[in-house]
């Protein structure tokens, strides 16, 4: 069950289909909030009237994570970008992609004579080794390099650990002064007025755990994800073909069901999310107890779907 009294982590999926949408899936997108930060991973066509079927204020978004290039993955993100502007956003937007893609929006700006009325920061991937993308006291969010036939990452979204919190009664029975509270939420050990020393497990609880994500897009079965991704709470990994299209997972860069679970089992996730699935799948239950064979806590990223550690 959700803890309420904690700042909202949630994943909502917006588009699960891989290179071609179908009559029942886009192509992929997402949309995360973590303590208030509102952020869209990939851009598929679409994703703008996804956002409105699911009842996301899309002007909310201060964030987007393209992972790569190919066109079902970023196609949607012109026309979002012209809809903010229309209806009236002034606020910057930051947006972390591949660089070739800013050149790609300054086109399609120049010959449709469109003046954003908000400003872009632009923040371009780097693809020889993970980075530090974006930090803030409550967020940490790094890419991580995935193996496909162009450029391409994954991005992993990590909590801060939150300061621990004083007890009340402890408030009132020390009569704590406010001076000292910051200390004692950094773990400071608390001092009476007569020199008692009163140890900081006695007077504070323990922080909730921090939460975790990992999307990884288009990848082919790659171990050396493994360490990247251990311990994660949730985590989304492509999940294009059954395993009886084994070969052509590997032709084409994409991996299997039971290839996602079997990175996901030996990474230590607590919960894996298979998506990207491939048009010629209209039933997905092979791909999910393929990959449940393997790693039995794994659901399906069925557009619509809410996910939260």
């Amino acid at each position: 069950m959700p803890d309420h009294n904690r700042p909202a982590f949630e994943l909502t999926i917006l588009g699960s289909s891989s290179a071609t949408p179908t009559s029942t899936r886009n192509p992929t997108s997402q949309f995360l909030t973590i303590s208030d930060r509102y952020m869209l991973i990939d851009c598929g066509e679409g994703t703008q009237m996804q956002l409105r079927r699911y009842k996301i204020k899309f002007q909310r978004i201060d964030h987007i994570f393209i992972s790569h290039l190919h066109g079902d993955h970023y196609l949607g993100l012109p026309g979002l970008l012209a809809s903010m502007h229309l209806l009236g956003r002034t606020k910057p937007l930051n947006l972390y992609a591949p660089p070739e893609l800013q050149e790609i929006l300054e086109v399609q700006h120049k010959h449709s004579e469109t003046f954003l009325q908000f400003p872009i920061k632009f923040h371009a991937l780097s693809f020889d080794k993970g980075r530090l993308l974006f930090e803030d006291e409550r967020l940490r969010v790094d890419s991580i390099v995935l193996n496909h036939r162009i450029p391409c990452c994954g991005f992993l979204f990590r909590e801060k650990e939150m300061p621990r919190k004083i007890k009340a009664e402890a408030l009132k029975k020390y009569n704590i002064p406010l001076k000292n509270i910051n200390g004692i939420k950094e773990g400071n050990d608390f001092k009476t007025g007569d020199g008692t020393v009163i140890p900081n497990a006695e007077i504070t609880l323990d922080p909730p755990d921090p939460r975790s994500y990992a999307y990884c897009s288009d990848t082919i079965y790659d171990e050396s994800l493994i360490e990247k991704l251990r311990g994660a709470d949730l985590l989304y990994h492509e999940a294009t073909f059954m395993n009886d299209m084994k070969e052509r997972a590997k032709e084409t860069y994409h991996s299997t069901a039971s290839q996602a679970g079997t990175i996901a089992k030996r990474s230590k996730v607590k919960k894996l999310i298979i998506g990207h699935f491939s048009a010629r799948y209209n039933d997905l239950d092979g791909l999910l107890s393929e990959a449940r064979t393997v790693f039995k806590d794994t659901e399906l990223a069925l557009e619509g779907e809410r996910f939260s550690p």
